[in-house]
């Protein structure tokens, strides 16, 4: 069984003009005016195919289609509507939007599942807005508590919870529902499948993330007046530690990856030699204890070198998300799916997080990729071709109704067995 290929892209281009930019990408902050233009366009398709409509108590939008079971537990498909300012047009999105195509047809054919499925957009995955990522995923998964996320603020000031009531999100529905099994299709957001010519990537797990928060301190002084001699430089020594940073990954670390992301100046001037700077690392390894190993050597280095240029330092952890292995019945619905399919595959680990990384603490999960463009994503250029976003939507499909017959299956022999 295969989607409506240009239904699905004609969805995923009627999207794209709710916040798009100059380059073609979109801006679509979690909670924003823009981010509720796009909940409520998904809104007017589930109404077409009579979803039911349900809000959590972070905001997480929940999309329903009753199973012939009433007992059973649902199969969840979901991803994320929000971006990255002036990001991409299918990061998140085209997860929302392989699963509303799959529940359209499935709708066209008459097909009604053992399990009820459910379609969830996931609130502030991206982390551009308020911080840390994955939010409304984290929550409900119980990795972070709820006031927590409540009381986060975005850089005006401006909190989730206040935003939740502005945009009339906030809802009833409880966090942590049992789910029988949870199903994310998504842009690779890297350029390995292009590269390798494949059409799937069949995603094994998730690597591990770490954030870690960085200031360094010097001593401001006139950039006209003070040799250089007698200088506490903040920003050459940052600059420092960041390209020595990225060598010592390089050489010692070799599946290892490092991201600075964010640099602010405290009371920059443009002739005045920066006192205090605060900044940020992102450190992943697919392996838990070589990230760790990787923290270790950071703070180690970047120690080193601040003493060597009489720089204060100080080095805090932000965020944690542990690698993740995904369950191995829903992995293989899916390589089922992709084998009877006849389209070219291989496995794979995300290099990037997502809501799936936290709900994979909650039931069993698993993810579907298909080839960007030149491997960008975060990026206005972000790609995709037509032709891989509806593949990819075939194997969402047909893994999910394999998962659906497998388990009704099972749960009839178990039913039978105690009778």
């Amino acid at each position: 069984m295969r989607v409506n290929a240009e239904r699905l892209w004609q969805m995923l281009m009627e999207m794209a003009k709710i916040g798009a930019t100059d380059k073609g990408g979109n801006t679509r902050l979690a909670l924003s005016d823009e981010d509720i233009a796009g909940r409520a366009l998904l809104l007017q398709w589930a109404e077409k195919i009579n979803l039911s409509v349900h809000y959590d108590e972070v905001g997480n939008l929940i999309l329903r289609r009753e199973g012939q079971n009433e007992s059973a537990l649902p199969i969840v498909m979901g991803s994320h509507l929000d971006t990255q300012p002036k990001g991409g047009r299918f990061d998140g999105i085209y997860g929302v939007l392989a699963g509303m195509e799959v529940l359209q047809r499935l709708a066209e054919e008459k097909i009604t599942t053992e399990h009820p499925l459910e379609l969830v957009v996931w609130m502030n995955e991206e982390g551009a807005r308020f911080t840390p990522a994955m939010m409304g995923s984290a929550a409900f998964a119980g990795v972070i508590p709820k006031q927590h996320i409540y009381d986060s603020t975005d850089k005006q000031g401006v909190s989730v919870f206040e935003e939740l009531v502005r945009t009339g999100q906030l809802g009833n529905y409880p966090l942590a529902r049992p789910f029988q099994a949870y199903y994310e299709a998504h842009i690779e957001q890297g350029p390995v499948l292009e590269k390798n010519e494949i059409s799937i990537g069949v995603v094994t797990g998730g690597q591990a993330i770490l954030w870690l928060d960085v200031e360094t301190k010097g001593r401001a002084a006139h950039a006209g007046t003070t040799p250089m001699s007698m200088r506490k430089d903040t920003m050459v020594g940052t600059a420092e530690m960041i390209v020595a940073l990225e060598q010592c990954i390089l050489e010692q670390f070799p599946e290892g990856l490092v991201t600075f992301g964010e640099m602010q100046v405290a009371n920059s001037s443009r002739n005045t030699i920066p006192g205090q700077i605060h900044w940020t690392i992102d450190l992943r390894n697919p392996n838990d204890a070589a990230l760790k190993a990787m923290e270790e050597a950071t703070h180690t280095l970047l120690q080193s070198l601040a003493a060597q240029r009489d720089l204060e330092i100080s080095i805090s952890q932000h965020w944690l998300s542990p690698a993740t292995y995904f369950d191995r019945t829903c992995v293989a619905t899916v390589q089922d799916a992709v084998d009877n399919l006849g389209y070219s595959n291989q496995t794979i680990v995300s290099g990037a997080g997502h809501d799936a990384i936290n709900i994979a603490k909650h039931c069993p999960t698993t993810m579907i990729f298909i080839p960007c463009i030149n491997g960008l994503s975060h990026n206005e250029a972000e790609d995709i071709y037509a032709n891989d976003a509806a593949q990819g939507a075939d194997v969402l499909l047909n893994a999910i109704l394999n998962y659906d017959r497998n388990h009704a299956a099972q749960d009839s022999s178990a039913h039978a067995a105690t009778i």
